[in-house]
């Protein structure tokens, strides 16, 4: 379930978007289905209103991190998000991916081809994926049925949208596990419906083994997305038709105050705090199965496994509250050092990064930035924010302002514990880097002590 944006109809609706994660499911071409093969990784499979591909194909599927992030490798991808950015990773994966099916000339260069989503969409909203056990039979028969299926476009935006098309896709699964919630979005389908119920579904049967992944938005110039809403939550939160329902409906209005109360609560942030996982869960999953088979009883020492599985994903407060106190010292020691003018400068970092991006062959982005003492080149991927020819200051400037958003963000928009741990060990190294001897210690050791991943 992705957050939404504020554009076209999502203005109004705040819907936002669903799509379906496989986890041993692979893409033989965007337009078709087979299982995975060794060492590759899970995908994400998604209808929109207008793929503008040359055929008017219902649904594309891609790897998960093409899908998130616009690379293949996540070691790989961006340290930021902008339109920019975003749009070289579009155009990589046209070239690379789509160039068959994509050769018209408005499919190429058209901003309304939703094919472009399906590159980088964590540059654009903050997603939640809801995870459950299938077997290999299971995926094998899901195979065949859409590889056998008319991949042709019969989107409809009340009857057969997004998350209708979500809600087959896991009724193929699991007959009756998700559907739509007629009462809180008047007869029509909605990804935060999808998503209740068949989280409902999933926690009535322990046996799936339900967990969730959370990616974050990237921080940068990039609007910022929004939690994703019902229709009678929508109209909560919209003055759009909050107004003019109470004007004119304020009768109707107390009718869906008390729909969205007793029936449509659903918040993806809680549940991903109460069920959290990575992409590597098998953690999680011997700890499930260990509950399964010892019929739930003595499982204290399990409980405790998992319980502190969650915190070393989520975060506790007071972890959090420790790494804010100690980027409060890094920040005072960077202006002090005149690394920085002031705090308030890392505000304006992203805005200053506003020139034009290029992927090396791996997808990992450059820029080179020009400034009164001459022009310089910095990587903005995390393979290459540190390497020999990136140019120190500007890479712990980025470090900086990134560190900052993410402890400011909101839960829902803020990225794991686990991945800010890997930021903060680049942040570490980035200060090591551009200070020299005059670095202070005092970073947390868990975070200290990791090398950065992909870092040259």
């Amino acid at each position: 379930m992705n957050e939404t944006l504020d554009l076209s109809v999502a203005r109004i609706t705040g819907s936002g978007h669903t799509a379906v994660y496989f986890s041993r499911i692979c893409p033989e071409s965007p337009v078709k289905l087979r299982l995975c093969r060794p060492g590759e990784e899970s995908s994400v499979m998604s209808n929109y209103i207008n793929l503008g591909e040359d055929q008017p194909f219902e649904w594309n599927i891609v790897p998960l991190s093409v899908y998130a992030y616009g690379v293949e490798d996540p070691r790989y991808r961006p340290l930021f998000g902008s339109e920019k950015i975003k749009a070289v990773l579009e155009d990589r994966y046209r070239e690379n991916v789509l160039s068959a099916y994509c050769k018209l000339q408005s499919c190429k260069t058209s901003d309304k081809s939703e094919w472009r989503e399906m590159a980088g969409a964590a540059l654009s909203r903050s997603m939640y994926i809801f995870v459950v056990e299938t077997t290999v039979q299971q995926d094998f028969d899901l195979i065949a049925k859409f590889n056998a299926l008319p991949n042709e476009n019969h989107f409809n935006g009340v009857t057969n949208n997004c998350a209708d098309f979500t809600k087959g896709v896991i009724d193929t699964y699991f007959p009756h596990s998700a559907h739509r919630d007629y009462i809180n979005d008047f007869g029509m389908t909605s990804p935060k419906a999808v998503a209740r119920s068949f989280t409902r579904y999933a926690q009535h049967h322990p046996e799936a083994r339900f967990r969730v992944l959370h990616f974050s938005q990237l921080p940068g110039t990039t609007k910022r997305s929004s939690e994703a809403h019902s229709g009678t939550e929508q109209l909560f939160h919209s003055k759009k038709l909050l107004i003019p329902m109470v004007i004119f409906a304020d009768h109707e209005l107390l009718v869906a105050a008390a729909a969205y109360t007793l029936t449509g609560r659903f918040n993806p942030e809680h549940e991903f705090e109460k069920y959290p996982a990575v992409q590597d869960t098998w953690t999680a999953d011997q700890v499930s199965l260990a509950k399964s088979q010892n019929g739930g009883g003595n499982s204290g020492e399990l409980d405790i496994v998992e319980s502190q599985d969650r915190e070393q994903i989520v975060g506790t407060s007071d972890e959090w509250k420790a790494y804010r106190e100690e980027f409060d010292s890094i920040v005072a020691e960077a202006v002090r050092e005149e690394i920085i003018p002031s705090r308030s400068y890392l505000k304006r970092v992203f805005k200053r990064l506003d020139g034009t991006p290029e992927a090396d062959s791996n997808g990992a982005m450059w820029m080179e930035i020009s400034d009164s003492s001459g022009t310089s080149r910095v990587g903005l991927s995390a393979s290459n924010i540190l390497a020999p020819d990136s140019d120190a200051t500007v890479a712990y400037e980025l470090l900086l302002a990134r560190t900052q958003y993410v402890l400011k963000s909101a839960k829902h928009g803020r990225e794991t514990m686990l991945e800010f741990k890997e930021d903060w060990t680049l942040l570490q190294y980035a200060r090591l880097k551009r200070l020299g001897p005059l670095a202070e210690s005092g970073a947390p050791a868990t975070a200290a002590e990791l090398p950065p991943s992909g870092a040259n």
